[in-house]
């Protein structure tokens, strides 16, 4: 048991891998496990984005930034490669990494479903395969590894937007979480996905630009998410007080999915 308050959030001597961490929502992620004591490794396709991402976040703590092209296969297992050379044990495993579409039904390109659902979906998959015998060795029965996969209210409910793939991409995610909660909690690793709503993005400008405003209104809560809301529901997790927790989908919304009336 944990001896104070504190000790329920704290991560000190935790490794920590957050894809798509260089920005957005796993920046926000990578910024509260460094604050709550964890070392830190961010992925992001391109080596500029890793070196600024690893000055920005270098001031909360121990970060190192690895550039992965986490839509290929091999690629998943280079960086699982990478992160476990110097340590056979990882603690928290964040797959966020992900890519949206927005095309019309009528002109929706095969390649739209294919590139989304390969870093949506497949990568989270060949992520765990790669690096389970480090999650295991972390892992105990009073203190588990920790899986977070990044869903998306999209998955809940039916968004405005024509992003086919993207939200058939992240249900699924919510599904494969569920599976493998089931399968890996007797291995002492817990498997949860948090399903944001709308969050300051690069994926998100283009909407919050445009109904930013309308959909802070129809929030129970009134606003947009912010930095902390997503730093928060990841320490919660990856910590002592989110131990008990495995095979749940955390909408981080203000309260839009679950109290809307139809879609």
């Amino acid at each position: 048991m944990a001896d104070t308050h504190s000790d329920l959030f704290d991560l000190s001597g935790k490794c920590a891998l957050v894809t798509g961490g260089t920005r957005g929502i796993g920046m926000m992620i990578a910024r509260g496990l460094l604050q709550a004591g964890a070392r830190v490794i961010v992925s992001s396709r391109t080596a500029d984005a890793c070196a600024e991402a690893e000055r920005q976040l270098s001031e909360f703590g121990d970060v190192q930034a690895i550039p992965a092209d986490l839509s290929k296969h091999d690629e998943c297992q280079r960086l699982a490669d990478l992160v476990t050379a110097s340590s056979d044990r990882l603690d928290i495993l964040v797959n966020n990494a992900g890519a949206m579409r927005r095309e019309p039904l009528e002109t929706f390109p095969t390649e739209a479903w294919d590139a989304v659902l390969d870093l949506n979906l497949k990568s989270p998959f060949w992520l765990v395969q790669a690096l389970l015998p480090a999650l295991r060795k972390a892992g105990t029965a009073d203190d588990p590894a920790r899986i977070i996969n990044i869903g998306s209210i999209a998955a809940i409910h039916v968004a405005e937007a024509p992003n086919y793939s993207y939200a058939s991409s992240k249900a699924a995610l919510h599904q494969l979480t569920r599976v493998l909660a089931r399968e890996l909690g007797p291995q002492h690793i817990t498997v949860n996905a948090v399903a944001p709503g709308v969050f300051p993005s690069q994926m998100m400008a283009a909407t919050i630009d445009a109904i930013g405003d309308t959909i802070a209104a129809k929030a129970p809560l009134r606003r947009l998410g912010r930095d902390d809301d997503m730093a928060g529901v990841a320490v919660f997790l990856a910590s002592r007080a989110g131990s008990y927790l495995t095979g749940a989908i955390v909408p981080v919304d203000g309260g839009t999915a679950t109290t809307a009336s139809g879609t």
